[in-house]
């Protein structure tokens, strides 16, 4: 890894040291910089579970991810910057439900406090959670032995302190690429968090949220959907790769 072009294309510039408030700040530039897509799932490319394509796929060729490319990377960079860093097994929350396990990989840091890092949920906290407290709209909380991560009353995710490995997650990897009972194989999703709110590519749909309101489009033209992604979330496209992506037809 080479950790100071990681810096700049999460357009980080500030001091490193081994605090929470350097912590706090790389999740925030990276989620502010990096989209949660899953746009190769859609163009046939494999996902697979190497810490060398995470880097050359986010930070070589800047594009995004979905959660074990960007909280495995993630997980990387925080580590050779000298933090101390597990992963986790999280399970995701639904009416009614727990997803199976390895579903969501989240990262937890060691310092003074533990803290729960995840750059890879879509739309998540800006900042990381302090384990056993509430932050803003979110929490942290320890029930019978598992965690708890919830945004207002809604759990988000459950998970456990164990740490795991990152081929460890691969079966649920692989799920999430070609199951058609994966979420992430139903349609081609883009986000990315904002100053004021979030923008999203999911479809052919163009969402804009700010505190104040939201505003939802179709895009008819493969041009305005190639423009959006390469002016809102930096990722270049051909432009067969651009009408696949707006057909909705898997390879």
């Amino acid at each position: 890894m080479h950790v100071g072009d990681y810096l700049r294309r999460i357009r980080y510039d500030r001091p490193i040291d081994l605090t929470a408030e350097t912590l706090g700040a790389l999740h925030r530039a990276h989620i502010m910089t990096v989209p949660f897509e899953n746009l190769d799932i859609h163009l046939g490319v494999p996902i697979v579970l190497s810490l060398p394509a995470f880097y050359q796929k986010i930070v070589t060729r800047r594009r995004g991810g979905f959660c074990y490319e960007l909280n495995g990377l993630f997980a990387w960079l925080l580590e050779e910057l000298g933090f101390e860093v597990a992963l986790h097994s999280a399970r995701v929350a639904s009416p009614g439900r727990l997803s199976p396990e390895f579903d969501h990989l989240v990262v937890s840091v060691a310092l003074e406090d533990r803290w729960i890092a995840d750059v890879g949920f879509g739309v998540s906290s800006l900042d990381p959670l302090r384990a056993g407290c509430v932050t803003g709209e979110y929490a942290v909380m320890e029930q019978d032995g598992a965690w708890i991560v919830s945004r207002g009353t809604e759990p988000a995710y459950v998970f456990s302190l164990a740490a795991r490995r990152l081929e460890e997650f691969e079966a649920r990897c692989v799920f999430h690429q070609t199951s058609p009972e994966s979420h992430f194989t139903q349609s081609a999703v883009c986000t990315l968090a904002t100053p004021t709110g979030r923008i999203t590519i999911a479809g052919r749909r163009l969402i804009v949220t700010s505190e104040e309101r939201g505003e939802e489009h179709e895009i008819h033209d493969r041009d305005v959907y190639r423009d959006l992604l390469r002016e809102r979330f930096g990722i270049e496209l051909r432009a067969g790769e651009i009408d696949r992506l707006m057909s909705g037809v898997r390879p």
